[in-house]
């Protein structure tokens, strides 16, 4: 399992190496990551500002309390907002990339498959059907998360042990979204083109796409960064989805 674990965390490793090769593809990958950053920096910075004003409004059951119990309450919810925040912005992040820059992450994931080989041939779409399902696909994975954000809030209220037991399965859980995002791409010019089916061949190697997400996560998470890893990002969920695809196969 570390092996594997290992490996996935490596495909990042691998998948700049191949991007970086490429300034002109990669610059072009990173400009919706640009203006994606900018609006979700924007809301974080919002949030911090008024994170007090949004506790206060969640907890009137707290103003009777004691007033060490009370903050004590409140600040765990204070972090655990933050943290269930961040978690539906960095997967709210990368589907809306993803989507505002679809044919350049396809340039990015095609340019990965033809560099390592036995590419599949392009995917004859109607380009409509291609967007709305890319729509269909986003909206439904922001709400999964939307759904996991507010269990990881429950969790980071239980004292002593809830920010550190949540912000571990915050990574779990983001970690294994957005790496169902970052193979969608290569997964679909495979005959993948499900949610569905994207998860049963991510479950045939659970620890090496964890991996990779976990990693991404975090960096993702980090305000800017975004801008320079996506684009990576985006080439090692390709390598990610050819590794996935042989054992894919057989559950066919």
């Amino acid at each position: 399992m570390i092996s594997e674990v290992l490996t996935g965390a490596g495909l990042l490793g691998r998948g700049a190496k191949i991007i970086l090769k490429r300034p002109k593809l990669f610059l072009l990958g990173a400009l919706p990551a640009v203006i994606t950053s900018v609006i979700f920096l924007i809301l974080l910075i919002v949030l911090l500002f008024r994170v007090d004003e949004i506790v206060l409004w969640l907890s009137p059951f707290a103003d009777g309390w004691d007033a060490g119990w009370a903050m004590t309450v409140r600040i765990l919810m204070g972090v655990a907002l933050i943290a269930g925040s961040i978690l539906l912005m960095v997967i709210s992040f990368s589907a809306l990339t993803l989507a505002l820059g679809a044919p350049l992450y396809d340039q990015i994931s095609e340019a990965v498959d033809a560099s390592e080989g036995d590419a599949p041939p392009p995917r004859e779409e109607p380009l409509g059907t291609q967007i709305g399902r890319a729509v269909r696909q986003a909206i439904a994975l922001i709400l999964v998360s939307l759904v996991g954000a507010i269990v990881l809030f429950a969790i980071g209220l239980v004292p002593v042990v809830g920010n550190v037991v949540g912000a571990v399965l915050s990574a779990l859980f983001g970690g294994w979204m957005l790496a169902t995002e970052l193979i969608g791409s290569a997964c679909e010019r495979r005959g993948i083109i499900t949610l569905a089916g994207r998860r049963a061949a991510m479950r045939t190697a659970r620890a090496k796409v964890f991996g990779l997400g976990v990693p991404t996560f975090l960096l993702l998470s980090v305000p800017l960064v975004a801008i320079v890893v996506f684009p990576i990002a985006t080439a090692a969920g390709t390598l990610l989805a050819r590794e996935l695809l042989p054992a894919e196969e057989k559950l066919r």
